[in-house]
């Protein structure tokens, strides 16, 4: 059963390396961060799944290696405990989260899921209820961006319904929706405004969840043009 989750964005900048002179800039973000797998971490789960959209759909176990060279910085990154040499496997979206798990000290069991992003609602959910019964206690960490065209300068130029997009994601992450926006969401809109965190967070609603689960918006803004959500479900 999901015990507690954390939603946090994805982008390779919150690395202070990668965004060197800028890191100051999502400060804000990183505490937010940080407070959300505090609380996950504090639920004391049997088991952490981190989920994140790739070009796949696969689990990665732990050991799992992430890099950000391709960022341009010298800094790699590991799914849970230590591992000798492997190949880079793990998406970004799982290497911003296995950085932020690190970040917090999480010593315990982990794997990560990367998910394809063009899958259908039902998918998602059915998947949900899957990694939510993998151990008796299940904390999720959940990886995602919003929309990338909220101003002219984003990496998917402004587009007007972005930002009526990023406030439903805003108000489904906040309110614990498992039936309204993020649902019916489509993964042809998704991809137009380059949403991130669709199959992710649609992942999340279908977790089979402790009765007594409550939802708090963390952080929400838009910087570089792009809709960043940190969220705490505990």
């Amino acid at each position: 059963m999901l015990v507690a989750a954390a939603v946090c964005p994805c982008p390779p900048l919150l690395v202070p390396e990668v965004a060197a002179g800028a890191a100051p800039e999502l400060d804000a973000a990183r505490a937010a961060c940080d407070e959300a797998i505090g609380a996950v971490v504090a639920a004391r789960p049997d088991l952490i799944v981190v989920v994140g959209e790739g070009g796949r759909t696969t689990f990665h176990e732990a050991g799992a290696r992430g890099s950000f060279r391709p960022f341009g910085v010298d800094v790699d990154v590991v799914l849970g405990a230590p591992a000798g040499a492997v190949d880079v496997t793990l998406p970004p979206s799982l290497a911003v989260g296995a950085w932020l798990l690190a970040r917090a000290g999480w010593d315990g069991a982990v794997r990560g899921y990367e998910v394809a992003g063009e899958r259908s609602w039902p998918t998602n959910g059915e998947d949900g209820v899957h990694l939510s019964t993998m151990a008796d206690r299940v904390g999720m960490l959940v990886m995602g961006d919003g929309t990338a065209c909220r101003t002219v300068k984003a990496p998917g130029y402004l587009d007007e319904r972005a930002e009526g997009v990023d406030a439903g994601i805003a108000e489904a992450l906040r309110t614990l929706d498992h039936e309204g926006f993020l649902p019916n969401l489509s993964a042809d809109l998704a991809r137009e405004l380059k949403v991130s965190g669709r199959s992710p967070w649609q992942i999340l609603l279908g977790a089979d969840c402790d009765d007594g689960l409550g939802a708090r918006l963390l952080y929400e803004d838009a910087p570089y043009g792009v809709g960043y959500f940190v969220a705490s479900w505990t």
